[in-house]
């Protein structure tokens, strides 16, 4: 084979392949952790810490990037925490599955306030929060559930989700509209903020298992689908999807994120890695981790940085989302 019949095989078999974009480079950081501390969700504080629920071990931590210390919280007994959002108030807000409370740090005095959830819903298995734009706090729990709670009051809504068992990931949108994921239902949903009830969009791929979801600049929903590999984005205005598998022969998208310009990261299991999505260009850039088994189960972010837990690995990831040099 000469030279040119090389370079034309190799480009006909590049284009069977996913398109894969070769940006950057890309800045990296790990942050160790306490072994077996149980690392799953985080919130990076817009004034500096970053904030991480240590499920194994029912503690809340707080990271300070500059010298990678760090210093955890006790969140009570029998405490299980699993998602951690920064409040309108600048405190971290826990969902706390172990007590089955919705928790509060407050980032001075570090002390812990619980606001639990009524006996009745005693196993809602509670997953991930976020904030809409009147200061409340919505909440989603596995076992069928998610609900509101008005900070400054103490009250608590809880809704029984429409299909059941599976409410995980939940979303703000810049509009204001509050969506979450259900994994096992396969589906997303938008909540109605004034009554409580939820409405089911189904995304075309059957039994996807929608995991997470982050809305981008333009309010339109990015879901990361854990059964069959996808990252899809489902834009209200329209009603309409788009979706597109992950690079590899079978790809596991836990976590999504959309950074400040709009640039899309997810969890990838099976590669062991982050990876980011360009919604312009169609183009994914894969960040495999240094070590096996690091299994990021979400990600979160602030301008210029990508912020996420290895579970598997004891430790923090940070990813500059600029080029850096």
């Amino acid at each position: 084979m000469n030279r040119r019949q090389f370079l034309v095989s190799s480009a006909a078999l590049l284009a069977t392949r996913p398109a894969l974009a070769q940006e950057g480079p890309f800045r990296t950081k790990y942050f160790p952790v306490s072994a077996g501390i149980g690392l799953h969700d985080l919130a990076p504080a817009p004034d500096g810490p970053v904030w991480f629920t240590a499920q194994g071990k029912g503690l809340l931590g707080r990271l300070d990037p500059r010298d990678g210390r760090f210093k955890t919280i006790s969140l009570g007994e029998g405490a299980a925490p699993h998602g951690v959002t920064i409040g309108p108030d600048g405190a971290p807000w826990i969902t706390e599955g172990g007590q089955n409370a919705i928790a509060r740090v407050d980032p001075s005095d570090l002390k812990v306030t619980l606001f639990r959830l009524p006996e009745k819903f005693a196993a809602a298995n509670l997953n991930t929060g976020v904030f809409d734009k009147e200061g409340t706090y919505w909440f989603t729990g596995q076992s069928g559930y998610y609900g509101r709670l008005a900070p400054k009051s103490g009250d608590m809504n809880v809704f029984r989700a429409p299909k059941g068992v599976g409410p995980y990931g939940i979303t703000v949108t810049p509009k204001g509209d509050v969506w979450y994921a259900s994994l096992a239902g396969s589906h997303i949903a938008k909540i109605d903020l004034a009554t409580g009830n939820a409405s089911v969009v189904e995304p075309p791929t059957p039994g996807q298992g929608s995991r997470r979801v982050w809305s981008d600049s333009k309010s339109r929903i990015w879901v990361s689908e854990w059964n069959s590999g996808h990252v899809s984005v489902h834009d209200p205005a329209d009603s309409t999807w788009k979706t597109w598998k992950l690079p590899g022969e079978r790809p596991r998208a836990y976590a999504v994120f959309v950074d400040d310009k709009d640039k899309v990261w997810l969890t990838d299991f099976s590669a062991n890695a982050i990876v980011r999505f360009d919604p312009a260009t169609e183009t994914f850039n894969v960040f495999a981790s240094d070590k096996a088994n690091a299994n990021v189960r979400q990600l979160d972010g602030r301008p210029g940085e990508l912020w996420g837990c290895e579970s598997g690995n004891d430790r923090i990831v940070m990813i500059q989302t600029i080029a850096s040099g």
